[in-house]
């Protein structure tokens, strides 16, 4: 399970509970920055017992199970190495995704995001777009696309 899709689950049942994130924090013993963080995908290491505690106030447990194997692309490894194919130093994945969820580039990875953004075959944008959409509010992954695009200079992709 990737910490975006812990924190997709933690929103979802804290909004079914009717809590606010304060509310779950202090419940919790935790700062509100770090559900904030958790729930949209922006924590980089969250520890068993954070998530544990998170967990118990929503009536949820952590579990391990045997890995499925994938049977989608994993669009955020291929546009990874897609946006870094030229660069001696790669774009990692976990880069890419902290892009696509805070809308922020990160530093010195300015010109992988040109070539992403720039050159990269539509196919390989929307599932992009599909595969990390679904782990924030709707639309966001666009809208920081488009922020992104900005931070850069492109105003247009050329087709």
């Amino acid at each position: 399970m990737l910490i975006q899709e812990l924190g997709r689950v933690v929103r979802d049942g804290r909004n079914a509970r009717g809590l606010t994130q304060a509310q779950l924090a202090a419940d919790a013993g935790l700062s509100l920055s770090t559900v904030h963080r958790l729930e949209n995908g922006l924590f980089p290491d969250l520890g068993v017992k954070k998530a544990g505690a998170i967990l118990e106030k929503l009536g949820m447990e952590l579990s391990v199970k045997p890995v499925e194997p994938k049977s989608k692309p994993d669009f955020v490894s291929m546009a990874s190495t897609s946006a870094g194919v030229s660069f001696k130093k790669q774009l990692t994945p976990d880069e890419l995704m902290h892009a696509l969820l805070s809308g922020k580039v990160p530093p010195g990875k300015e010109a992988h995001f040109i070539a992403l953004l720039d050159e990269a075959p539509d196919v390989l944008l929307t599932g992009l777009i599909e595969q990390v959409g679904p782990l924030v509010k709707p639309g966001k992954v666009e809208k920081n696309l488009q922020k992104i695009a900005k931070q850069v200079g492109l105003t247009e992709r050329a087709d």
